[in-house]
């Protein structure tokens, strides 16, 4: 029997039957209303003008950029709306893969969804495809790929885009697998990026080689069949020499990351409705979610001013400190990528919005007098075997503990659809009139019922204001 997983992989994304359960097409929905209420601020980001200014002469298209009235080709278009959706770390997370997933998939599926003409149905189908195969190869690499340094929105999240992309261009099952055979050529990205403008611009790239992949396989283009698992597969290059030996000894599984391939059961269970997401509170890495939840709720139990306090200790996995390392962050991009700031911005500010991410606001001094309070205790264990802890010591004497698990927009606190819709308007602020957001919104309620997928992409060339 054939266990090469691109053939398996292929054969699913071609000959799944499209029929889902309703609350995986719902929670579908709920993240593209997130990664559309993202980019809104995404498109006026410093980065999103550089890159399409870049971008645009290479070739106009059908596709439709967000802020953008001029349209270019469906890669053109992916690479730039996923470096938009990426902009501001405020974009969701998926545990299987450990990946932002809909800032990589939601761009990639719309460029195609655009071009074809094709329905709402259709990209929420393609979504759900892309998010399963995205999870199974995340679950084959980690935890190891990203603990050491890979960036998984770029390296497995260009596998899932190639998925969904496929999975929309109604390839067969062949060419499906060569399809992601060919995206493991564009499999890149270094957390070292982190804190740069190429870190959403990862997500773009993800995005613009599922396109490209995708569209490759289909015009017969060939491919390896050993590139996911053989001698010099993705499984043995992108964890290390050691994948074997960690392999065979992994005892601690989370999110069901155990460097295995899963073949069997591709489909089952159906990871979107198995772990959700992680749906963003903040606009900053996730890794500091949970001790910022722990922050807010001492607040609110025990009332205590930044002037009251003595220390805060932060006893957190290894692997969240590894993702915000900046201890002294300078710009706004640091910002979103350091424990001290997050931190210290619900404790001298209340709250963590995008507002707080200016290079005024960064350097205030509300907030960086309490740096030299912050410390770190990096613990040695996966965030499954140990939550976050903040120790808060005031100048009284008292000593306050939060226990953090889960991060609220998580599984264990999810989102309500208010919520959602809250976070979308918030976004608009001060980008979309009234009349524009709107429309957008309009098309965004009904978009898995919209005939042509594109009318959601027409109200997002809007003009921001300014």
């Amino acid at each position: 029997m054939n266990r090469n997983p691109l053939d398996i992989y292929g054969r699913w994304i071609a000959q799944v039957p499209g029929v889902w359960p309703q609350d995986a097409r719902e929670w579908a929905h709920r993240e593209f209303i997130d990664t559309v209420a993202v980019m809104v601020p995404g498109a006026v980001e410093p980065v999103t003008e550089k890159l399409f200014g870049v971008v645009a002469p290479w070739g106009a298209g059908p596709c439709t950029v967000f802020g953008q009235t001029q349209r270019l080709a469906a890669p053109w278009a992916a690479l730039v709306n996923g470096t938009i959706a990426h902009a501001l770390d405020f974009d969701d997370n998926f545990d299987p893969p450990k990946a932002h997933p809909t800032t990589v998939l939601f761009p990639a599926i719309m460029a195609i969804a655009e071009q074809e003409k094709l329905s709402g149905a259709a990209a929420i189908d393609a979504y759900i495809v892309g998010l399963q195969i995205l999870g199974r190869i995340g679950q084959g690499l980690n935890p190891a790929h990203r603990n050491r340094g890979w960036h998984a929105t770029a390296t497995v999240g260009v596998m899932g885009a190639t998925a969904a992309c496929a999975r929309l261009l109604k390839l067969d099952a062949e060419t499906c697998a060569r399809a992601l055979s060919i995206a493991t050529s564009m499999s890149a990205g270094f957390m070292s990026q982190f804190g740069t403008e190429m870190k959403p611009v990862h997500a773009g790239l993800a995005a613009k080689g599922g396109v490209m992949a995708a569209t490759m396989a289909q015009a017969g283009i060939t491919a390896g069949q050993g590139t996911l698992d053989g001698p010099t597969g993705m499984n043995r290059l992108m964890v290390g020499p050691d994948y074997e030996e960690l392999r065979d000894t992994i005892t601690h599984i989370e999110h069901g990351q155990n460097l295995r391939y899963e073949l069997d059961h591709v489909g089952e269970p159906l990871l979107i409705t198995e772990h959700l997401f992680r749906v963003k509170r903040f606009p900053t890495c996730g890794a500091i979610h949970r001790a910022m939840d722990g922050v807010l709720g001492l607040k609110a139990q025990h009332g205590f001013a930044p002037v009251d306090l003595a220390s805060v200790d932060l006893y957190m996995p290894q692997v969240h400190f590894n993702n915000v390392m900046y201890t002294d962050p300078r710009t706004p991009l640091e910002a979103k990528f350091s424990a001290e700031y997050g931190v210290g911005c619900v404790l001298a500010r209340g709250d963590c919005t995008l507002a707080d991410f200016t290079p005024e606001k960064v350097m205030g001094e509300d907030v960086r007098s309490l740096f030299p309070l912050i410390h770190r205790h990096p613990v040695d264990k996966l965030e499954g075997e140990f939550p976050t802890e903040v120790h808060v010591t005031l100048k009284d004497g008292r000593k306050l503990k939060s226990v953090n698990e889960w991060p609220l927009g998580s599984k264990a606190a999810p989102f309500s659809d208010a919520q959602y819709w809250a976070k979308f308007d918030a976004c608009c602020e001060g980008v979309l009139d009234g009349e524009a957001r709107a429309a957008l919104r309009g098309a965004l309620e009904r978009f898995p019922d919209l005939a042509d997928a594109g009318e959601l992409m027409r109200h997002a060339a809007f003009v921001p204001k300014h």
